[in-house]
């Protein structure tokens, strides 16, 4: 049961947020490692060629995630927002099980990135909206552990159906967990959200007069420590996954799906408590220990992936995977929240974090997929471990507790 009370009607039942962050995290697992996989291992791409078309839907996705935060600060029409964005993300899936060619799959997957920049955002939002100052970090930390459930169990539905069909079959699921993710959306009644809070603005207090201007994104230090910091971390994760998963099916072929979903379950398994312990301790041990905690197992686990090919070992190194993003996910919005406190630009900053977020990971995949192509596996972990060092030292340095401005 949720022990945090919504602050604004209790007509709201936790249960639709449950529900909503569960639906989505299958909504997005339509793409990622299972794409990458299936262009791999039945459409016999390059590695170059899959991180071009990583790279190409993340630099667009790029371009439009500070907008499109600053949208979700703007508009009263949160919820339909969301469910605009589920429809178009469904019909990107469709496109890339119908046309599994190189143009449609580039554009199609560039698609989804784009849209997809609207639901982290914008579910924090609606948290925010509905749930006290002294409660966020729970139900954030809670936000969290339901979206690792719905990872682990869109990756067992995938393993099952992809293993008895094909990788290609994967595609289809995502439209369907969509309309589950709408329907509990639309569950949460307008009139339960504070929309001023939603943005972080003082409660009751006029929006000309107390919202900030966009050069706030500048001139908070932390802020821009942090999305430094966010840049440097995804820079060096977001190709691990994806590179372990090729790796894999290069080993197993007819198991492809069903390793990297393995891979996918290890992970979120660990993250799901990870999140909830998270989200219990963020404000009696601060932020900054948790963080680096989660900074520091990044460089272990990329070294560790180099030492044997071994299915085996590399799924159970995967389960460090599963503190590092575990930490990441369930903190980033509660200390965007700590550092944009009272400015009203909540989601405009969630949106140039989430760009920082995009141009580490877009660039990471390519980088990856051409030191692969040229030097190996061995050398594309190394690289990004090495990448990962330097995230924790610039972390460890420069990064702020943000705790401590809540009481202010």
């Amino acid at each position: 049961m949720d022990k945090s009370a919504p602050a604004q009607s209790r007509r709201f039942n936790p249960a639709s947020l449950d529900a909503l962050n569960f639906f989505l995290a299958d909504v997005r697992t339509g793409f990622g490692p299972y794409l990458n996989v299936f262009l791999v291992t039945e459409r016999h791409w390059s590695q170059s060629d899959v991180g071009l078309v990583t790279t190409i839907g993340g630099l667009l996705s790029i371009l439009v995630q500070t907008p499109v935060g600053a949208m979700i600060d703007a508009t009263r029409a949160k919820r339909a927002l969301i469910v605009g964005a589920l429809v178009l993300m469904a019909l990107g899936s469709l496109a890339v099980f119908l046309w599994p060619q190189f143009r449609p799959v580039m554009i199609a997957n560039a698609f989804v990135m784009t849209v997809g920049d609207v639901f982290l955002p914008a579910v924090a939002a609606l948290t925010l909206g509905l749930y006290r100052r002294q409660d966020l970090a729970r139900r954030l930390g809670r936000n969290s552990a339901f979206d690792h459930a719905g990872n682990i169990a869109f990756a067992l539905v995938a393993a099952v159906i992809c293993y008895y069909f094909s990788q290609r079959a994967v595609f289809v699921l995502a439209p369907v967990f969509a309309a589950w993710a709408a329907a509990s959306v639309l569950a949460i009644p307008a009139d339960a959200i504070d929309f001023e809070r939603a943005r972080d603005a003082e409660v009751g207090a006029g929006e000309a007069s107390h919202v900030a201007g966009y050069s706030i994104l500048i001139q908070s230090r932390p802020l821009v420590v942090f999305g430094f910091c966010a840049l440097l971390f995804h820079l060096a994760n977001a190709a691990l996954l994806p590179l372990v998963g090729q790796e894999l099916a290069l080993q197993h072929p007819r198991e492809a799906t069903a390793m990297v979903s393995t891979c996918i379950i290890a992970a979120q398994g660990v993250m799901l408590p990870i999140a909830l312990l998270v989200g219990r301790k963020a404000d009696s041990w601060g932020r900054k220990p948790l963080f680096l905690a989660g900074f520091a197992v990044l460089p272990l686990r990329a070294v560790l992936y180099t030492l044997s090919d071994n299915s085996v070992w590399l799924i159970g190194v995967q389960l460090l995977d599963g503190v590092g993003a575990g930490i990441f996910g369930a903190l980033t919005p509660l200390v965007i929240a700590d550092i944009m406190r009272g400015t009203g630009r909540y989601n405009l900053a969630q949106g140039a974090i989430a760009t920082m977020q995009g141009i580490g990971a877009a660039l990471s995949g390519l980088a990856a997929g051409v030191i692969v192509d040229h030097l190996g596996y061995r050398w594309g972990f190394l690289t990004l471990g090495a990448l990962a060092g330097i995230a924790f030292a610039v972390f460890l340095i420069a990064m702020p507790e943000t705790a401590a401005r809540r009481g202010q």
